[in-house]
């Protein structure tokens, strides 16, 4: 329950004592920060100065997340460590090897197949630039070529010089080549594979040692980081691996999914060695966004180069457009039983770094080692920003959300957004849960003098405009409670548990809604006559600056079933105690109630309403206030708030009078 001193003095000052440790900590934990971007930027720098050491340790170690669960279904399954490490392990190099080889054999007969190519693509381009004729644009750009190349071919002007200045004639340059040795000619094909077999066999026998030692090196980096919190520790690995090896075996699988239908695919429509291509879609697609681009362009580009006609490159583009539409919405929601939690940004973003950092390999790589950062930044508060910068999670929620959309007088967004969530929830639900309390925190921040009064204002126009575009969503919920009154069923069970938002109807019902003393009161009154509205009851709706004195007589209270006061503010009760007084007067019939859109118990609730305003009701829900105001309960008699004037005012008038 919130609270608002209304005491004076030293006050103010000793709030300020109080805070001043607050800034204090704060300075230093913004100080704190500089050792962690140090850091970073100095591991950044490791990593990119000895790549050539830990690529391979992150290979490594990425295979150690994705052929861990592997390892274990087979121990469960009774085979001992060795066997089921050494065997899971031999079938996952023996399967990229094969697949390696067979890539590389296809990638030789294409390349042997291209000079067949070459008049199909002279025929394209002669098409084409007759196609172009009648723009003459391609015989401009040709003619401006062929000058170019004309000029640089030119020789140069001989210019008539005399005998003793004319240049000596210039040796020629004699090379001399020597039968190479048969020795030399194995050592020049055997060097440029050393450095990758090297890498393989090292990624070979670290992974090996991985799975053979994993539960030594979980309990080893948990004694390392986490000793005095085993729960957190256990749960980020846990947490990484399953979100590691998941994103690895969904992917795989999913490329295969993508991949054969290609190959077989391609290989009906005739494209030359279409399993090459099946194949490297499988492996491209590991790559982030790139990858599927790649893939499609080999296989379109031989399209257009095999075939005379133009209707293959069609059929082939028909083809992966398909493919990739039933991947993308069918298989991958499908497969996928867990996000990795990257935003699409972030995935992008990771590309280029790990790109940048590692090459082609690391652009591989780059979403199961962001995936990792992401786990580290859940559970390890010094790294938080990684999750905050690179997760898909909203790092506000939606009251928050609002108010800084809100706040930025960014009516369309806030309305944009406030679209998506009711088409989950209702429009009492949405005011109830996000709208009222983004409001609260406006009022929160003015209270405490962060707010000025431009900013307020800007907040308050926003808020209205927000209100005013959902109008329509409003219409069409009140269409809907028309079309379910009448198709309801009289014979249901009425022991169903009522639904925290099932409001009674209103027909009948003349209800005035008034803000209280600001314009961000006037707001929230806007909203309780818009869910009235819904409900079928006759509203209207006035601003504070018709309560005011000289104008609170003019308020069209006559034949009024409710009156309802809308507040933010605690510190505005006085002044509503004295509004409730006079709309009192005004409408002796009426049932007139405050709603303080604040934490009210019943207690609290009771002396307002019989000691303080002498209001009919006193509630901060929107759903309780809707409720009330739609109640068919009789009005409390309005007590005078000095007994004995009333009995001074009988007594003076038959005097006066007479």
């Amino acid at each position: 329950m919130l609270r608002f001193s209304r005491k004076s003095g030293k006050e103010p000052v000793n709030m300020a004592v109080e805070l001043h440790p607050l800034t204090l900590s704060r300075a230093a934990a913004e100080t704190s920060k500089l050792p962690t971007l140090a850091a970073i930027a100095a591991t950044v720098a490791v990593l990119y100065i000895a790549r050539d050491v830990f690529l391979p340790l992150a290979i490594a170690i990425l295979l150690t997340f994705a052929l861990a669960p592997v390892v274990s279904r087979l121990r469960r399954a009774g085979c001992p460590r060795s066997v089921a490490v050494i065997g899971t392990v031999t079938m996952a190099f023996l399967f990229l090897s094969a697949f390696g080889v067979m890539v590389a054999l296809q990638i030789s007969e294409v390349a042997r197949d291209v000079p067949r190519y070459q008049s199909n693509i002279v025929e394209k381009v002669r098409s084409l630039k007759e196609a172009g004729s009648d723009s003459q644009i391609l015989d401009r750009l040709s003619r401006v070529m062929e000058r170019i190349s004309v000029e640089l071919s030119r020789p140069e002007k001989d210019v008539a010089v005399s005998p003793a200045t004319a240049p000596e004639p210039k040796p020629l340059l004699v090379e001399i080549f020597s039968p190479q040795r048969p020795i030399e000619i194995l050592m020049s094909v055997i060097n440029p594979l050393l450095g990758p077999l090297a890498t393989a066999g090292l990624v070979i026998v670290v992974v090996i040692f991985m799975l053979f030692e994993r539960e030594d090196l979980r309990d080893r980096f948990i004694r390392l980081v986490g000793y005095g919190d085993l729960h957190r520790t256990t749960e980020a690995l846990q947490d990484a691996g399953a979100r590691v090896g998941q994103y690895l075996l969904m992917q795989l699988v999913v490329n295969i999914t993508y991949g054969v239908p290609l190959a077989i695919g391609l290989w009906f429509l005739g494209i030359p060695n279409a399993l090459l291509w099946g194949m490297l879609a499988i492996m491209l697609r590991f790559v982030p966004y790139i990858g599927p681009v790649i893939a499609a362009a080999l296989p379109l580009f031989l399209a257009f180069a095999a075939a005379p006609g133009w209707s293959l490159v069609v059929l082939t583009l028909g083809l992966f457009i398909a493919l990739e539409l039933l991947s993308n919405n069918v298989v991958e929601p499908l497969l996928y039983g867990s996000r990795t939690g990257l935003s699409p940004l972030a995935i992008i973003v990771a590309a280029i770094f790990w790109a940048w950092l590692w090459g082609p390999v690391g652009l591989v790589l780059s979403t199961p080692l962001t995936v990792c950062l992401v786990v580290l930044g859940r559970h390890v508060r010094q790294f938080e920003f990684l999750e905050i910068l690179l997760g898909n999670e909203p790092v506000l929620n939606p009251k928050e959300r609002l108010y800084q959309r809100l706040l930025a007088g960014d009516p369309d967004e806030a309305t944009d957004n406030a679209e998506e969530m009711l088409e989950e929830m209702y429009l009492v639900e949405f005011y109830d849960t996000v709208a009222i309390p983004a409001l609260l925190l406006a009022e929160t921040d003015r209270m405490r003098g962060a707010l000025t009064e431009e900013q307020g204002a800007r907040v308050a126009e926003s808020a209205g405009t927000l209100v005013a575009n959902l109008e329509e969503i409003a219409v069409e919920e009140e269409d809907e409670d028309k079309d379910k009154d009448k198709s309801e069923d009289p014979d249901r069970d009425t022991d169903e548990k009522e639904n925290d938002y099932e409001l009674p109807p209103g027909e009948g019902r003349s209800v005035l809604c008034l803000g209280g003393r600001s314009a961000l009161d006037d707001v929230t009154a806007m909203m309780l006559l818009q869910v009235l509205r819904v409900q079928g009851a006759d509203v209207n709706y006035f601003s504070h600056e018709a309560l005011r004195p000289q104008k609170i007589k003019e308020l069209p209270t006559e034949g009024r079933h409710a009156i309802v006061l809308t507040v933010l503010d605690r510190e505005s009760m006085r002044h509503a105690k004295f509004l409730v007084r006079r709309l009192k007067r005004l409408a002796p019939g009426a049932r007139v109630g405050i709603v303080l859109w604040q934490d009210v118990d019943e207690h609290e609730a009771g002396k307002f309403l019989v000691e303080e305003t002498q209001a009919d009701f006193v509630v901060s829900a929107i759903t309780d206030a809707i409720r009330e105001a739609l109640s068919t309960e009789p009005p409390q008699p309005f007590k005078s708030a000095h007994p004995g004037s009333a009995g001074r005012a009988a007594v003076r008038g038959p005097a006066h009078g007479g």
